[in-house]
């Protein structure tokens, strides 16, 4: 435990975040997953819907410096390569 006063607040405010951003990452990879999800299930409706779900919530996250702006940007375009293989793969 910190002795001094203000590195005690500072440890206080860590832990708080740390459940805040804990939950934002939970989120991502739950929405990531219902992606893949859906690709596996051959529903390209489904998928692009989840998709658009997931880019909202990834960009959510990097806005709010929970994660990295630019992992964000590999992880929607990861996930929006998928989603062209999986159509590119139907035709």
């Amino acid at each position: 435990m910190p002795n001094i006063r203000s590195a005690a607040k500072r440890h206080r405010q860590s832990l708080k975040a740390r459940e805040r951003n804990k939950s934002v990452k939970t989120r991502i990879k739950n929405v990531t997953k219902s992606v893949h999800e859906a690709l596996e299930q051959n529903d390209a409706e489904q998928a692009t819907v989840a998709l658009q779900k997931a880019a909202s919530v990834i960009d959510r996250a990097a806005q709010k410096r929970v994660i990295h702006w630019k992992k964000a940007a590999r992880k929607i375009s990861s996930l929006n390569r998928a989603l062209n293989y999986f159509h590119s793969s139907r035709a």
